[in-house]
């Protein structure tokens, strides 16, 4: 079975290229980078440093295997008292991904964790800016393959957001389906 880079490049682009009238491989949309990130949140809201800390590599722990790759920590910029909220405090992990890690996730993505989520329909096309971007939201991380759900000690959710050079919702679109995106099939009311 060929890769779903391999896929791209031999029948995505031409397909493309017909469809979208381009003349030039350049002109064709294509994935960028795949963006994995997760607030701690409500986990470590009102809890002593050691907890926290603790909690924070669990995210951080999973969120590499998910990815395949080291993440890294987002500091607050400043400091927010309703959400109890100090500058410098780490609010959260993110990953990103390129080239290969990136086909080689978008691949498990579509064809393991997607069917494997409770109670998945199809991604909506709503998801998609006018740029063609896709973001996703995750309740559940242990949809994911790389995560084994009886060690699991806590269930925390994530966000992914795949980010294209298109140019436009329907360039973006175009690229989903033929790449093999599970997605619903909408009326879209003008």
């Amino acid at each position: 079975m060929e890769s779903l880079k391999e896929k791209y490049n031999k029948e995505v682009v031409p397909e493309l290229m017909k469809r979208l009238g381009a003349k030039n491989i350049m002109a064709v949309p294509s994935m960028k980078k795949v963006v994995i990130n997760s607030s701690f949140g409500k986990a470590v809201v009102g809890k002593s440093a050691s907890e926290r800390e603790k909690i924070q590599n669990l995210i951080m722990q999973d969120l590499s295997l998910i990815a395949g790759q080291h993440t890294n920590l987002v500091k607050s910029r400043k400091s927010i008292a309703g959400f109890k909220l100090r500058e410098g405090l780490e609010i959260a992990a993110v990953v990103t991904l390129r080239k290969q890690r990136m086909w080689d996730f978008i691949e498990r993505f579509i064809y393991l964790s997607l069917p494997r989520s409770r109670d998945f329909k199809g991604i909506d096309t709503k998801s998609i800016d006018k740029r063609g971007n896709l973001s996703m939201g995750f309740k559940e991380h242990i949809s994911f393959p790389e995560i084994f759900t009886e060690k699991e000690k806590t269930i925390f959710g994530l966000e992914i957001t795949f980010v294209t050079n298109a140019k436009t919702k329907e360039e973006g679109l175009e690229l989903y389906k033929l790449l093999g995106f599970p997605l619903k099939e909408t009326k879209e009311v003008k």
